[in-house]
């Protein structure tokens, strides 16, 4: 059986296993002792009922950057307690490693390359795409959402954010760097409009851990990261570690959040009949993680509760994806399948409960086309990747793009109404990267570039990629060492590249059905700001490689006179 319900030692980092911590272990005996207490009649009338549903996703956040996966340097109190009570996920992979997409994969349970321009980063949602919150609201759930539902880019024609009605009322002071939103007492207006004994399901997106840190806010909490606490990828620096503390308070600050909203619902006696799930949309915003597809890109912290039907202290390390959560939660809500034939995920539900032998999938899927504006004419960097138990495979479709984006940029520029341009300015040397957040890390890599202990990480980070990587991330979470071309790995290596070509094939990826007709990409706008960059060698080579983006033609900075008439 790939499923299996055990307490095991958790390793702060990928392949080490120190003992789990006391709190973790407090917090798991408590789950099986209060589920013991229970009156089984209790629970009988309980699991009649249709669950509640509370979402709370971080906003870039990797796993195992939770203490519940052993890592000391954060503490996540309200992460442990659904993880402890029902089911932590060790080998959870986002649909894709940016908001945006992830977040409408996971809301229509579909992976990117069928969702059209919410696919992208900061592009629109299509009205015809069918999301579960919709789902749940038309089945008779009262349906809201706190924080960052899905996001940016513009949902012309919802009535709503369509990850629900918005509740952003409630204020709060906080300090810089974070949302003055109250993400739990919106949470408690949203339950005061609920009808008596309606069941809900509320999202809560916390704006946590985006960037921009107020600078030395971790350590001043108290969050002191080592060098063993640092992901692989990223120099040991005072600079660097104090940047990871601060991204750690900031999980911190979301998780404070969703406890008080557990123990709202405790207090009002809904959390037996609550499915929890927490997790996050991407990565951590940092250089080789976010906007990549990386382990620290892809790889997300997951649990899930719901006391009256999943047993407690579970973990599953088959990889999962979390178009398949979203399967799970109309499953949970008993909407009728035939609503759901779209989606393209697992329903998880049975391995949770016991109900059904688990008959999980042996591997999960991820992608990524536009990330920000971060290259000429804000080309994307299409990539998809294939997850198994031990490897990953990563095919990147356009390598001769950057796939950070491009290094320099124009400070400004001028074009004539032919696009052509007449006049420009470049910025700094290295002042690019636009798919990497800008923040003390990726400035103090830059500012070192050129130490040649420093080197490496700045070029497995910004420099161009080959057309296939193979990682084996038991070894080598940090993806350093790709296995391409060595021969003891070769059957691997042909194996997931047929896998990862089977199934875009099947769930009509055009990157791998119709490449020439997969351009339809790059048609799709950026409502977000636009940079500019200079023109490629590859595309002055190639000029008809250079796809046709009307929408971009008309953002272009025009020299008076040249407008294009109206």
């Amino acid at each position: 059986m790939n499923h299996r319900i055990h307490i095991a030692p958790i390793g702060l980092r990928f392949g080490s296993h120190p003992c789990l911590s006391l709190a973790w272990l407090t917090l798991l005996l408590s789950g099986f002792i209060g589920r013991c207490q229970s009156s089984r009649g209790e629970e009988t009338n309980a699991s009649d009922r249709r669950p509640n549903v509370l979402v709370a996703i971080c906003d870039d956040q990797s796993y195992p950057h939770a203490s519940a996966y052993g890592y000391t340097a954060v503490s996540t109190p309200a992460f442990d307690r659904v993880a402890a009570t029902g089911v932590r996920f060790d080998t959870a992979i986002t649909p894709s490693p940016g908001c945006s997409p992830m977040r409408a994969a996971f809301l229509t349970g579909r992976p990117i390359w069928q969702i059209g321009p919410a696919g992208t980063h900061a592009s629109s949602f299509p009205t015809h795409l069918q999301v579960f919150p919709e789902l749940l609201r038309q089945s008779g759930y009262h349906v809201g959402s706190t924080g960052k539902g899905w996001g940016p880019g513009r949902h012309d024609g919802w009535p709503d954010n369509p990850a629900g009605k918005v509740y952003n009322k409630r204020k709060q002071k906080s300090p810089s760097g974070i949302s003055d939103k109250d993400y739990a007492a919106n949470f408690e207006d949203f339950l005061a409009e609920r009808k008596q004994n309606q069941p809900f399901c509320f999202w809560y997106g916390g704006h946590e851990t985006h960037r921009g840190y107020q600078q030395g806010i971790g350590r001043k909490n108290g969050i002191n990261v080592t060098a063993e606490q640092l992901p692989p990828f990223l120099p040991d620096a005072p600079e660097i570690r104090s940047d990871v503390a601060d991204y750690l308070y900031e999980i911190q600050w979301f998780d404070d959040h969703l406890g008080r909203m557990m123990e709202k619902l405790e207090a009002i006696g809904e959390l037996e009949n609550t499915m929890i799930v927490v997790t996050s949309d991407n990565g951590m915003p940092f250089p080789r993680a976010k906007a990549n597809l990386y382990e620290y890109g892809i790889h997300m912290p997951l649990a899930i509760t719901w006391p009256v039907r999943i047993p407690a202290g579970q973990s599953i390390d088959t990889p999962v994806s979390l178009i398949d959560v979203t399967r799970t939660i109309v499953d949970a809500a008993s909407i009728d399948p035939g609503q759901c034939e779209s989606m393209t995920g697992t329903s998880l539900l049975g391995a949770m409960t016991g109900a059904e032998p688990a008959n999980l999938p042996t591997a999960a899927f991820s992608g990524r086309e536009r990330h920000s504006s971060s290259r000429f004419n804000s080309l994307s960097y299409p990539c998809r990747c294939v997850r198994d138990s031990r490897f990953l495979y990563i095919r990147n479709f356009k390598p001769e793009r950057w796939p950070a984006g491009t290094p320099q940029k124009f400070s400004s520029a001028t074009y004539d109404r032919d696009g052509r341009l007449i006049v420009s300015e470049r910025g700094p040397e290295h002042g690019g990267y636009h798919d990497i957040d800008n923040g003390p890390t990726l400035v103090w890599m830059i500012d070192h570039r050129d130490d040649p202990n420093v080197r490496p990480l700045f070029d497995a980070a910004v420099a161009k990629r080959p057309a296939e990587e193979l990682y084996d991330v038991v070894t080598d979470p940090q993806c350093l060492n790709n296995l391409v071309g060595d021969d003891d790995f070769a059957a691997v290596h042909q194996r997931l590249s047929k896998q990862l070509s089977s199934h875009l094939a099947a769930t009509g990826d055009l990157r791998q059905t119709d490449p020439s007709a997969a351009d339809v990409w790059e048609s799709y706008p950026r409502f977000s700001p636009l940079r500019w960059f200079a023109t490629p060698d590859w595309a002055k080579q190639n000029p008809e490689a250079i796809p046709d983006m009307p929408w971009l033609e008309q953002r272009r900075p025009k020299a008076k006179g040249s407008e294009q008439p109206q």
